[in-house]
Formats: structure tokens, C-alpha cells, sequence
């Protein structure tokens, strides 16, 4: 049986696949664990947005074990499909900004323009590269001011690759998939078997077992929330599959993907209502929630409030620990941004490029019990029982 990679550590992770430039996490996984430490649903989920990006580029195999490691709940990752129609994990439609593509030469005849979400396009598409080739591309960091020091490092991961981070993790920790872009996914990639891109990804969650609506037996074991901005594709696939899934919510100024909507159609309460029979909870991003002006907070919006009243969940994005992502009130303070999200405008779960702030954040103000397992849960109950039976 082979260690769970999550124990080793990043220095060694570098060198490894460094020497031998072949993906870490054999599929599908070999790791047989007994039990393992339980996620948290006692406080808001730390949400590892693409990783623990902050810090590694995002969306790599370094990035998701950075944030494992860190105390993240849940990996989160978006999904999209190469040409050959294997699902990946990348953010952007074009490989542009995060990968080496426009210095390899042998794909210099691969740039093209497309409409994307309304607007035309141009770069280097996923759609065009097959999963061979985007497997010898390098990956980078996103934005300059962060640590460059590991770009040309780590190459794409399939999203099997991706649960197998997360299924081979020493304790339980979740996945939260996107369904990126998938009217323009469709639109590209076609399956021999005439399946849809919300089909292949939801069959990949399935034959990994993932299953169940949210806080069931089998959530609990494999913690999953299925997100996407387009609200056909959470419709479609809530057909095919009974795990939470979360409608995620741009800027006011960002309509729809697929329906075209605008931000005040799809945050009305006869929307909320009439999604809220498919999505456990929304996704919004945090300034449709506390807009800004001149960098400085204005009052929050009835948002949370109105997503609560209708028994949904509240997960907004991003939050980051640079000064120029703080607005003013938190005096460059990320643990002060955090307080005021959790205490004062009461979110459920955080989408953050830095786990490990989030995660000593609450464990300074709402700290994890260390030796909580199932069992000793069980145990605790037992003897309850035996207490009161005795009387």
C-alpha cells in the first residue's frame, strides 16, 4: 500500500515530478484508508479556491495539496474538456494566461477567435488542444505580484486526477467542481456517444462514488457541492445526480451564460424560489453582496437574508490577502475581512486563495475539536444513552 501523498512534503512533490514529468496520483486511487477525521459542519467551509493559489499556481496537483495541508474543507476546480473530450481542470477557456502556451512554437498556428459568454475571443482555446498536448504545456502563476518562483513546475490535471487528491487525503476532505462554460464546452467537444459535457462530469462523480444530497451517509463521506454560473447545466444535472449543487452568481453588470438573465431577474425571491428545488445554496461574488465605493464598504445588500429565507446557503468568492483586494475597512487585514464576513453578514462557506489564513482565522475564534472522529462521536453517544438507560 502506498502513503497518501497529502504526508509528503511540497519540497519533495517539486523534485518528483520534476524527475519524472509524469502526473503523482495513479488512477484510480490505490489508497485504502480506515476511518478518517470527519469534515467540519460546525462553522463556515473553507473553500480552497483553485487551490491554494496564493501561493501556487492554480488549479495544480501542488496547488490542492498545499491546501489540504493547510486545513482547507473543500478543493474547489473548474472543469473543462479538450478536444478528445477529457475532462480537465483549468480555469480559463484560453490557455493564455496561465500556461506557456504562446512560447511553443509547434502550436503558434492554434490561436482563433471565439465567442465565449457573449463576446468574441482570441487565444489559445482548451477545446482545440487534445489532452496529450495540453499534458506538455506548464503552468504559471496567474498574477505577477505573487510568487513566481514555481511556474514551469506543474502541468494541467485531469479532474480524476483531482479526486484522487482528495480521496487519498489523510482526512476527509471535499471537492467542489465547476461546470465551466458549458454552452461553449458543447458547443466545441462532441462525445461519440452523443453525451452531453454535464453527462461526462457527472458520470466521472459517480464512478468515484460520489453520491447523495447534502449532510447524507454518503456526503458525509465524500463531501461534494457541484457548482456552475449557468443555471441549465444545475437543472440538467440534478436529473442525473442527487449531490448539492450551488448557483454561482456574478457581477450585477454579467448576465447569464446560457439563459441570458440579468443579475436582478436571477436574484429576485421568484427566482430564489424556483432554483432553490435544484441548489442547496449561492455563490455569489462578495461585492454584489457589500458593494464598494472608493475601495471603502456601503451597506450590505438583503442577499444573505433573502438566500436564507429560502433555506439556501451562502458561499461568496474571492477572498485575498493582497492589500489591493482589501478594501479599506480591514486596515490591510485579512483576518478583519474574514470576521466581518462570517460574524457580521453570517456566509456559510468562503471561497479563498489562501487557505491557511482562513483556516487559523477559525481556529483562533471557533477552533476545531482535535479528537472528533465518527467514532469517538458514537462513543459519546453510547455512553449518553447507557447514562440515561441507567437511570
Amino acid at each position: 500500500m502506498r502513503p497518501s501523498l497529502c504526508c509528503v512534503p511540497l519540497f519533495l512533490l517539486l523534485l518528483l515530478q520534476l524527475a519524472f514529468a509524469r502526473p503523482l496520483f495513479p488512477l484510480p486511487s490505490k489508497t485504502k484508508n480506515g476511518e478518517k477525521k470527519p469534515i467540519q459542519t460546525f462553522r463556515p467551509y473553507n473553500i480552497a479556491h483553485r487551490g491554494s493559489n496564493g501561493e501556487i499556481p492554480e488549479e495544480t496537483a501542488a496547488a490542492y495539496l498545499r491546501a489540504i495541508e493547510e486545513g482547507a474543507d473543500f478543493i474547489e476546480t473548474d472543469i473543462l474538456a479538450s478536444k478528445d473530450g477529457a475532462l480537465i481542470c483549468f480555469h480559463d477557456v484560453t490557455l493564455d494566461e496561465t500556461t506557456d502556451v504562446a512560447e511553443r512554437k509547434e502550436f503558434a498556428n492554434r490561436r482563433r477567435t471565439y465567442e465565449v459568454e457573449w463576446f468574441n475571443t482570441t487565444g489559445w482555446f482548451v477545446v482545440d488542444f487534445t489532452l496529450e498536448e495540453l499534458k506538455t504545456l506548464k503552468v504559471k502563476q496567474r498574477y505577477s505580484f505573487r510568487d513566481q518562483q514555481y511556474n514551469g513546475m506543474f502541468s494541467i490535471i485531469t479532474f480524476e486526477e483531482f479526486i484522487s487528491i482528495a480521496l487519498d487525503a489523510e482526512r476527509t476532505v471535499g471537492i467542489y467542481p465547476e461546470i465551466k462554460d458549458p454552452v461553449f464546452i458543447n458547443k466545441h467537444v462532441k462525445w461519440a456517444d452523443g453525451k452531453k459535457f454535464e453527462d461526462k462530469f457527472v458520470d466521472t462523480l459517480l464512478k468515484y462514488g460520489y453520491k447523495g444530497q447534502y449532510m447524507s451517509e454518503n456526503w458525509l463521506k465524500q463531501p461534494l457541492f457541484i457548482q456552475s454560473f449557468a443555471p441549465s447545466s444545475l437543472v440538467h444535472v440534478s436529473k442525473l445526480i442527487d449531490s448539492p449543487k450551488v448557483f454561482l452568481i456574478d457581477d450585477i453588470s454579467v448576465r447569464t451564460q446560457d439563459t441570458n438573465q440579468s443579475y436582478w431577474e436571477i436574484t429576485s425571491d421568484d427566482y430564489l424560489a424556483y432554483i432553490g428545488k435544484y441548489v442547496v445554496g449561492l455563490g455569489p461574488w462578495k461585492d454584489t453582496i457589500v458593494p464598494a465605493s472608493g475601495n471603502f464598504l456601503m451597506p450590505p445588500s438583503d442577499l444573505v437574508a433573502r438566500a436564507h429565507a429560502h433555506n439556501l446557503q451562502v458561499h461568496p468568492y474571492t477572498y485575498r490577502n493582497e492589500n489591493q483586494f482589501l478594501h479599506f475597512n480591514f486596515h490591510q487585514d485579512p483576518y478583519a475581512e474574514y470576521d466581518f464576513w462570517i460574524k457580521t453578514v453570517g456566509v456559510d462557506g468562503l471561497f479563498t486563495d489562501f487557505t491557511g489564513t482562513l483556516h487559523r482565522y477559525q481556529e483562533l475564534t471557533s477552533p476545531h475539536r482535535k479528537d472528533e472522529t465518527a467514532n469517538s462521536l458514537l462513543l459519546k453517544i453510547s455512553q449518553m444513552i447507557s447514562a440515561y438507560e441507567g437511570l
